[in-house]
């Protein structure tokens, strides 16, 4: 069966069919800048273009790049802060015209990597960290998902953490890989202070380049090893929660 599943990013809005069996998307996914000022209303006309690209018609998986709770938007760092208090689920839905479920990102993406990707079959606590434009997590115990941690807003040398080391703070910087790999191991080092995970899973598109920059990391206990699903492990995982739906 395939199940529409939308990523909404700080940079990119991104969306395909998703064939659930096999856990990979079932077509090209079509992907639109995201708009700038993201608020509601245009960031919405952006996942309807997406939608609109495949004439799908059926249940549809939205990420959110905040927390989200029973469909309210309750944070917005990376996009218009009009965003804070929104009912998504209601504004996406009337626009689609479909039944619509919206989800953190960083949960979305977990939760297609302990399905069908890198942490699948591990117990125990494993973090996922989607890296971009801000850093998204989420956190399982024995596979069951905490949801809404964000912890991308951890402090770190008095600054939020995504401030230091997302990719677009290396970009902007025009960090070398080695240098932001240092940023990234203080990052999980404090993170796994914290937490004592026994497994990192490092996703977003930048997963998809790991040897230029895991090697640099050194210091952190836990395992670290790169998303399977890569990018589109939120369109995967949007498309899970709309399965249910």
């Amino acid at each position: 069966m395939n199940v529409f599943g939308v990523d909404i990013g700080g940079t990119g809005i991104k969306g395909a069919p998703v064939d659930l069996e096999k856990g990979d998307l079932a077509d090209e996914r079509c992907k639109v800048a995201t708009p700038h000022p993201a608020t509601p209303e245009a960031v919405v006309e952006g996942v309807a273009e997406v939608v609109a690209h495949f004439g799908y018609q059926g249940p549809i998986g939205i990420t959110f790049p905040g927390v989200v709770v029973d469909g309210v938007t309750r944070t917005a760092a990376n996009v218009d802060r009009h965003w804070i208090g929104t009912d998504a689920r209601t504004l996406l839905g009337d626009r689609l015209g479909q039944p619509v479920v919206v989800l953190n990102d960083a949960d979305a993406a977990g939760v297609a990597e302990m399905t069908f990707g890198a942490g699948r079959g591990h117990g125990g606590t494993v973090i996922m960290l989607t890296l971009g434009t801000g850093i998204g997590s989420a956190v399982f115990v024995d596979g069951t998902l905490v949801p809404n941690t964000e912890l991308g807003h951890l402090e770190l040398h008095g600054h939020d953490a995504e401030k230091r080391a997302s990719v677009k703070a290396r970009e902007d910087e025009e960090l070398s890989w080695e240098h932001w790999a240092h940023r990234l191991k203080k990052y999980l080092a404090h993170v796994e202070m914290l937490f004592s995970p026994d497994l990192f899973v490092i996703g977003g598109g930048v997963s998809r380049k790991a040897d230029k920059f895991l090697p640099h990391i050194h210091g952190v206990s836990a395992p670290i090893v790169p998303a399977e699903l890569q990018n589109n492990a939120g369109i995967v995982g949007a498309a899970m929660a709309a399965a249910k739906l």
